[in-house]
């Protein structure tokens, strides 16, 4: 059955649209609030293909689907509409910092591959002009191929307001086309032309603050935030049978003046203060400014918080063209590679030895994040010695005044961006790029860290007990998993879930933690981290597959207290870090945090047993799959 065809079923067999007051969905199940639940088919439900359980739990009626709910969750909503969810009317307790910073890397996100791309594109056109300038005397700019290439380099930024327009609606949860529609008004040649004119521009008689909102950043963001208030408005006041047509005209006719006369100059003169106040402390001292973000840039990577200053080199290169940003943190990248290649060198362990090489490599490319965690951030004073790096490399080129002129990742591919900025500001960049890497290798060379012996495995316990065995398939063929998390091992019948405790969704075993760290208990890729971070769902290499879900009912939490350290899709290393939780925090909003750990493709083995320890810890084994 597809997921289209069950989708139906399932909203028939819960009484109809009519009946459905809220719905959600977690890692594996829809989580409907009903009018009536007697309305509910629930023995018909049960029956049918694709779904594993039904469960009344909680206020919820909950309809366990697996890894296809997603999809089913998605068809469902096409049929409901625009129906909030419980979360959505929950007030939001978090601070309007917070708040404000979630929103801005939602809407800047899923645009940064564009981005990236077009300061690749950039980067070559200027080492191709440098070298058909300098070693034959040619101005390739007037040829056809480099004005188209440059085209596309430049587009995103000129079109600026489009692009983060559609992506500001969706985050706002509005049209996206209409959004579009006015965002591409703002970027329309004839108003670009009247805003950049002499002579004064009314609107209705009211003059308008002239400014050129091609590659703009605030304004759109800030009119599309109000249009989802506007359109919602239209949608409740006119009549069904004229939605179609009325909203977006109406919804349009109030925008266009509004963004122009008000929220449009708003969003300018905002701007206009970040990238003030940005240089203003460039002015003081670019120095110290290079030293701070080339030193605690991959610092606030590890934390997620470099997203909250991403946006600023954004902005900055849709307004000048140019940006110094990434400059200093292209010597935190390059010092976190130098450090791994540091350990490279020095460590007498085979496995670290590999996995520092190619840690290495992938942060020359731009890619820190396997130097981070894999090496440098375990073994703790590489990392130091990259902050450090790290600081002095962006210090000298805060003096030299280096800059890009493109926002691109920093590595060895986007160098040719800061040609542009000129002989003195580029040497400063290569130079403070090379002081970066090769001093992290230095020091981590020379003052060393406490190397992992040979004799034992990277992430393995001590050999002494007998309680403790590699996560490694055994000479009998048996699959030894040890526990990604520290705590009491709970049998799963004892689970205040009754799906997990059924056994419905595989067999498998629960951790109530005293340390709030999920971490690889193998080599594995991360499948599945959902979006509140309370389910994850891991790939070993041996093609086991394993779901741990931190606490009963915690998606509710909407990810309040809880922090990844990984991306769905990330291969990583045994012992990596995927989420850390605040245990007081849940406990004190009343949450169980009884983890089940489930072996979902159990069918796949002849058994699943379990540990008979009452304590689970990272380095000891938990399940035993007989293969």
């Amino acid at each position: 059955m597809n997921t289209q065809q069950l989708a139906q079923d399932i909203l028939t067999n819960v009484g109809g649209k009519e009946n459905v007051s809220q719905l959600t969905h977690c890692y594996t199940r829809l989580r409907f609030v009903l009018k009536n639940t007697k309305k509910a088919n629930k023995e018909n439900l049960e029956n049918m293909d694709g779904i594993i359980s039904v469960v009344e739990s909680a206020g919820q009626f909950q309809v366990v689907i697996g890894n296809r709910v997603e999809d089913v969750y998605a068809h469902i909503m096409k049929h409901l509409g625009d129906l909030g969810s419980p979360q959505e009317k929950k007030e939001d307790k978090s601070s309007i910092g917070s708040r404000i910073l979630n929103t801005v890397t939602a809407i800047f996100t899923p645009i940064i591959p564009a981005i990236a791309a077009s300061g690749m594109i950039k980067g070559i056109l200027a080492l191709a002009v440098m070298i058909a300038t300098s070693y034959y005397g040619v101005d390739i700019k007037e040829y056809n191929t480099y004005i188209i290439l440059n085209a596309a380099s430049s587009a995103v930024f000129y079109f600026f307001p489009i692009v983060i327009g559609y992506a500001a609606s969706r985050v706002f949860k509005t049209n996206e086309f209409i959004a579009m529609v006015l965002a591409a008004t703002l970027c329309y040649p004839d108003i670009v032309a009247l805003m950049t004119s002499e002579n004064p521009v009314t609107l209705f008689g009211i003059g308008i603050t002239e400014a050129n909102y091609t590659s703009t950043v605030i304004p759109i963001i800030i009119a599309i935030f109000i249009m989802a208030y506007v359109q919602r408005f239209f949608e409740r006041v006119i009549p069904e049978v004229l939605k179609i047509i009325m909203v977006p005209t109406f919804t349009l006719l109030v925008m266009v003046p509004a963004t122009l006369i008000v929220f449009g100059p708003i969003g300018i003169y905002l701007g206009d203060f970040i990238n003030w106040l940005y240089y203003v402390i460039m002015d003081i001292s670019p120095i110290l400014l290079g030293a701070f973000i080339g030193g605690i840039w991959c610092v606030l990577v590890i934390f997620g918080a470099h997203k909250a200053i991403v946006p600023i080199g954004i902005n900055d290169v849709a307004k000048t063209g140019q940006q110094n940003l990434l400059a200093f943190a292209g010597a935190a990248n390059f010092s976190q590679a130098g450090a791994a290649a540091g350990v490279f060198l020095k460590t007498k362990n085979k496995k670290l030895k590999t996995l520092a090489a190619t840690s290495t490599i992938t942060a020359l490319f731009g890619i820190t994040e396997p130097a981070i965690y894999g090496v440098n951030l375990r073994l703790k004073k590489p990392m130091v010695y990259a902050v450090i790096s790290g600081a002095l490399g962006g210090a000298l080129m805060g003096w030299g005044g280096s800059y890009g002129t493109a926002f691109a990742n920093q590595g060895v591919l986007t160098i040719p961006v800061y040609i542009e900025a000129g002989t003195k500001a580029f040497l400063c960049y290569i130079i403070g790029i090379a002081i970066a890497f090769f001093g992290a290798a230095a020091m981590t060379m020379i003052f060393g860290f406490k190397d992992v012996p040979e004799e034992a495995e990277m992430d393995e316990a001590p050999k002494n007990t007998d309680k403790i065995v590699p996560a490694a398939i055994k000479a009998d063929g048996d699959i030894g998993i040890p526990s990604p998390l520290q705590g009491k091992v709970l049998p799963l019948s004892q689970i205040n879930d009754e799906v997990f405790a059924s056994g419905a969704l595989g067999e498998g075993i629960a951790i109530y933690p005293e340390i709030g760290e999920v971490v690889a208990p193998m080599d594995c890729k991360v499948s599945i981290l959902y979006p509140t971070l309370h389910a994850i769902g891991l790939q070993f290499e041996n093609g086991v597959e394993m779901l741990i879900h931190i606490g009963i009912n915690t998606v509710e939490l909407k990810g309040e207290g809880f922090k990844a350290h990984v991306q769905a899709g990330d291969e990583i290393k045994k012992g990596t870090k995927i989420v850390s939780f605040n245990i007081k925090e849940i406990e004190a909003k009343g949450y169980d945090l009884s983890t089940p750990i489930i072996i979902t493709n159990s069918t796949q083995y002849q058994s699943v047993s379990f540990s008979e320890n009452n304590l689970a810890t990272p380095q000891g084994q938990l399940l035993l799959i007989k293969a």
